[in-house]
């Protein structure tokens, strides 16, 4: 106990000059630890102060915020009823709606559905048209099949020039004016003969014309195949000339002049635009080369031709049949100036008998006045016109009959 005054002496801290000792420090570590418990307290004073205040507040709030859920609810009652009003409303606002689409939606349908299937129905009629077409179609698909193995076989193509050819002439020559396969006197046998009027030689058409190198030249790729097929082509043609001016065209049997057949317009137009030489060599061949179209122009001129030859035939007869009318007409003059005569006649008879009608008329007149004295006289005098009239009429009934007679007699 005796070291502790001397241990509270003794220094502990220097600060520059100042020398603080261990019982100073108690000191102020004492008098910290007061101040530090009186914070303390006031601190803790403070504090609950405060969480009284807090509580009170609290308080407070929670019956603001009691006062404001009770109006909250209120409130949310008052929504409660209004929503479910406008739900109401909003329910059979959409119900209506829903019914009045549902109509619109069922008469679309019906709308649609109809114009639907009258879409069906013409589309049908239009398969149906299609279809016949399409029937058409592989129908003449096998028609140019058909032609197309025709004009690959040479015999048939002959045929089919030779049927074409054939068609032309029969529909415009009368029977008998023509003749198919006719043979000759050098033992030729032309496709077709046809018959001049007045004894004329007989003209020949030829419709075996060479298709073979005309195929090739279609055929043909590139300049020198063409070239080739060309030559052979002109040369097959020249052969096929020379051939029917040397059977064909014989003095006094027939023309001096053939035809040669070509079935197609177009090749007709080729031989005449790139084959001129063809041309001017027939003409000198005295060959006539034509398409069918001008082959049946000249078989219309045959038709005129023969036409008029019939008619020249028939002269004579028409002549007659001239005469004959104009010696009815001389006689009907002679009637008719007859029947005039006797027309004149009639007339003359009819003045004699209303002559006589007159003067019986007045007799009659003069008859009434004697017995009937000066006023019967005067009565008659105003009557006599009518009478007169009367009478005339009659006349003219009986003029009538007589004429009537008269024609008929003369009929």
């Amino acid at each position: 106990m005796s070291d502790l005054p001397t241990l509270l002496s003794q220094p502990a801290l220097r600060l520059g000059a100042s020398t603080i000792t261990f019982g100073q420090m108690v000191v102020f570590a004492g008098l910290a630890l007061l101040v530090l418990l009186g914070l303390l307290a006031f601190a803790l004073a403070r504090s609950t102060r405060a969480r009284a205040n807090a509580a009170e507040e609290a308080e407070m709030r929670m019956s603001a915020i009691l006062q404001a859920q009770a109006e909250m609810q209120g409130r949310m009652g008052a929504m409660a009823e209004l929503f479910g009003a406008r739900q109401a409303e909003l329910t059979q606002s959409l119900s209506q709606r829903l019914d009045a689409m549902t109509g619109r939606l069922g008469q679309t349908m019906s709308e649609q559905t109809k114009s639907t299937h009258e879409s069906l129905t013409k589309l049908q009629e239009r398969l149906a048209v299609i279809d016949t077409a399409q029937n058409n179609i592989q129908s003449l698909a096998g028609q140019v099949v058909q032609l197309q193995a025709i004009l690959s076989n040479k015999q048939t193509r002959g045929a089919f020039g030779q049927s074409r050819m054939e068609a032309i002439v029969a529909d415009g020559l009368p029977h008998g004016g023509y003749q198919f396969q006719a043979t000759l006197s050098n033992g030729s046998r032309p496709d077709c003969i046809v018959r001049m009027p007045n004894g004329s030689p007989s003209l020949v058409i030829d419709a075996k014309f060479p298709l073979e190198a005309w195929n090739a030249i279609r055929a043909a790729e590139g300049s020198d195949a063409r070239k080739l097929a060309a030559q052979s082509f002109r040369r097959d043609i020249e052969i096929h000339i020379r051939d029917i001016s040397e059977k064909y065209l014989i003095a006094g049997e027939t023309q001096d002049t053939a035809f040669m057949f070509v079935p197609s317009e177009s090749v007709f137009s080729e031989i005449h635009e790139n084959f001129e030489a063809l041309v001017h060599r027939a003409h000198k061949a005295r060959v006539v080369i034509v398409s069918p179209s001008l082959l049946m122009l000249s078989i219309q001129v045959i038709q005129a031709i023969l036409k008029d030859a019939r008619m020249r035939e028939q002269a004579h007869l028409i002549q007659g049949e001239v005469m004959r009318l104009m010696e009815d007409v001389s006689r009907l003059d002679e009637r008719v100036r007859k029947l005039q005569g006797h027309f004149g006649q009639t007339a003359r008879d009819i003045d004699d008998i209303l002559i006589s009608t007159g003067k019986i008329t007045r007799r009659s007149a003069k008859i009434e006045t004697l017995e009937l004295g000066e006023e019967a006289a005067a009565d008659a005098a105003s009557e006599r016109p009518a009478h007169e009239r009367a009478t005339r009429r009659m006349a003219d009934s009986k003029t009538g009959q007589l004429r009537l007679m008269v024609v008929e007699d003369e009929g």
